[in-house]
């Protein structure tokens, strides 16, 4: 996989590129700026010239997917229902998880990465969206039943068994399973 990342998109992309494979590899802890640059073929000084610190990397790595919680928040609560928020939040979720469960699988559990997560402004949305599929005055049930989603889907991206399924047929069963475990009506196929 050496070298794997030359000749394709930009600087920037590349950089990305290879850190995520090595995050993939190495974990962010085990991973340092000299063993993205000896991937990428290129001195220390131009992966700085990107990113100063590897933190920043590693939150250019995350940032994509946390930048689409506050779309996801804000056209659920345009919904007039609490099953329609709850039915869109976990749709969109459950696209989220299944077009970054790759990023999923690298960043899960990493301390550095629940570090720069917890200090991230999409916190805030992330809570957002849990109390819209909590709804107002969760009972214990639903907390614990949130909760148990959450992880599990977290836990998706992990699963090498999940690695083969079409985007498609990952997200219906997890759409199914999801809302089976919280009591919901799935939404319509689209």
């Amino acid at each position: 996989m050496q070298g794997s990342t030359r000749g394709t998109g930009t600087a920037r992309e590349r950089l990305l590129s290879a850190a995520m494979e090595l995050f993939a590899e190495h974990g962010v802890s085990g991973t340092s700026l000299q063993m993205i640059a000896d991937r990428l073929g290129v001195t220390k000084a131009a992966v700085y010239h990107q990113f100063p610190t590897k933190d920043e990397i590693v939150l250019a790595v995350i940032e994509p997917p946390l930048s689409r919680l506050e779309p996801i928040a804000e056209a659920a609560e345009r919904h007039r229902t609490l099953a329609a928020r709850r039915q869109h939040a976990l749709s969109a979720i459950i696209d989220l998880v299944v077009e970054y469960r790759r990023l999923s699988a690298v960043v899960s559990y990493d301390p550095v990465v629940a570090r720069l997560v917890r200090q991230h402004p999409a916190v805030a949305t992330l809570e957002r969206i849990v109390a819209l599929l909590t709804g107002p005055d969760p009972d214990t049930a639903t907390r614990v039943g949130v909760a148990m989603v959450s992880g599990g889907l977290i836990s998706v991206g992990m699963d090498p068994a999940m690695a083969g399924l079409p985007d498609d047929e990952l997200h219906r069963q997890l759409l199914v399973t999801t809302c089976r475990t919280l009591g919901v009506r799935a939404p319509r196929a689209k």
